[in-house]
């Protein structure tokens, strides 16, 4: 069985925002490679232990699913429905190690950078 982890995302610094904001972002578990990166045969294999949690203030906002889809894009679906959803900048190719930045594009076509504030096995 493929090890999963759970991986914080944080707002990172950006405008109106020039600290970052630890009170907003993504909890995703979801499996690792050794070298820090998203394991798409593994959710794949195992699509039930893939969720993600919404955060925003300190409070859930959503949860759901990570995906892993055609062409290796990478989905945090939300709601479960087909409204459209979060989905990673690349993150096939990100390491998902404490201190590294990711992007996501939210359903409103914003993209926002999030740290990677903490990694640990689940």
């Amino acid at each position: 069985m493929t090890q999963f982890h759970h991986i914080r995302l944080e707002l990172a610094r950006e405008p109106g925002h020039p600290a970052g904001d630890p009170t907003e972002g993504y909890d995703i578990v979801a499996p690792l490679d050794a070298d820090g990166r998203l394991d798409g045969d593994a959710v794949r294999a195992e699509p039930e232990r893939g969720h993600v949690r919404s955060f925003s203030g300190g409070d859930t906002v959503g949860t759901g699913r990570l995906q892993h889809g055609p062409g290796g894009r990478w989905t945090l679906d939300l709601d479960g429905g087909d409204a459209e959803d979060a989905r990673g900048f690349r993150f096939g190719e990100e390491r998902f190690v404490a201190g590294e930045y990711v992007s996501l594009s939210l359903p409103s076509g914003d993209q926002h950078t999030y740290v990677v504030a903490r990694v640990g096995e689940v």
